[in-house]
Parts: C-alpha cells; sequence; structure tokens
C-alpha cells in the first residue's frame, strides 16, 4: 500500500504522482516515537496536484507538528479547475530532477479527510460492498486492529467478475 505522512517530502510526492495511477491516498502518522503509524484519513490525487501547483506551500522540514505557514483554503484545492497535465507533468519532473527539492516538505495535516472511511481487514465482504454502493465510494482504506494501513479496497475490486475469480481460486482444491 503507499501510504502519505503528514509531512511528505516534495521530490518523492511527485515521484508518487507520476508512477501511480491511485485516485487516493491513506495518510499515516506515527502518534509517538516508538508507536506504529495509524490511519489519519485520506487525501485524493488531484488535491496533492493542486497543492503541487501551489509551491508557496511548501517548506523546509521542521521538528514541531506547526501549520504551513502559506495554507491553502479548502476551496482552492477542490473546486479549483483540473490542473493543466502538461504543465503538471513539467512541474513534476522538475520536483524529482531537482536536489533542492529534497529539503522542502508539504504539511498534508490540513488537506486530508480526517473522516475518510476505513474497515477492518476481516469486515463482512457483503458490508463493505453495501458500503460502497450506499456511499457512492471510489476506494476504501483497510486497517488492522491497531488501525494500522493494510490495504485499500477499490471498486474495481467489487465487481462481479473479478471478485468471482478471486474467490473460485481460493476456494479451489490446492
Amino acid at each position: 500500500v503507499r501510504v502519505l505522512h503528514l509531512k511528505e517530502n516534495i521530490a518523492s510526492l511527485a515521484q508518487l504522482l507520476a508512477n501511480t495511477s491511485h485516485g487516493g491516498f491513506p495518510a499515516v502518522c506515527r502518534p509517538k516515537p516508538d508507536h506504529a503509524e495509524v490511519f489519519q484519513g485520506t487525501i485524493k490525487k488531484l488535491e496533492l496536484c493542486m497543492l503541487l501547483e501551489n509551491e508557496h506551500v511548501a517548506e523546509p522540514e521542521t521538528n514541531d507538528d506547526s501549520s504551513s505557514s502559506h495554507p491553502l483554503s479548502y476551496e482552492k484545492i477542490t473546486v479549483e479547475k483540473l490542473p493543466n497535465l502538461s504543465r503538471l507533468t513539467m512541474l513534476l519532473n522538475r520536483y524529482t530532477t531537482d536536489p533542492r527539492y529534497q529539503q522542502l516538505f508539504i504539511n498534508l495535516d490540513p488537506y486530508i479527510n480526517k473522516s475518510a472511511m476505513s474497515v477492518q481487514a476481516h469486515f463482512s465482504l457483503q458490508r463493505t460492498y453495501i458500503i460502497f454502493r450506499t456511499l457512492g465510494l471510489r476506494h476504501l482504506t483497510v486497517v488492522d486492529l491497531q488501525k494500522r494501513v493494510v490495504g485499500v479496497i477499490t471498486r474495481k475490486d467489487l465487481m462481479p467478475f473479478p471478485l468471482e475469480e478471486r474467490l473460485r481460486l481460493q476456494l479451489a482444491p490446492q
């Protein structure tokens, strides 16, 4: 599972967006230094693209948990038009090749959806399907009992043909 941390390096974020087609990502944080990373919420690819187009939200890494000194409004990252793909491709390339972006970070905390749903790893498949249909979800984070991210279920995963095939393969005698 590709997860994002609340403070994410611009270069690695750009590389992730350039190399994956995922529509959203779970965000995690480590509540205490000796604890595991736990699920905090989700952020959409489109929102990440809008953040990267506004380079002024980036800042050097700090050890404190303060928010960005130049946060964007929620409307700015969710309502604006789709990003210009050629401009975005150029930006992602610059972010991944220019060494100074290795030292800059974006605080994702103000932008993640902290009320995003998740299901436990052994949650009922039937109920998961009902949640998808009822809420019109595109993806759903799967967590273990300690709220560590163990997977993501997408609508495509719940389509009848791939689901039947996977069930048949698992139930077939070895």
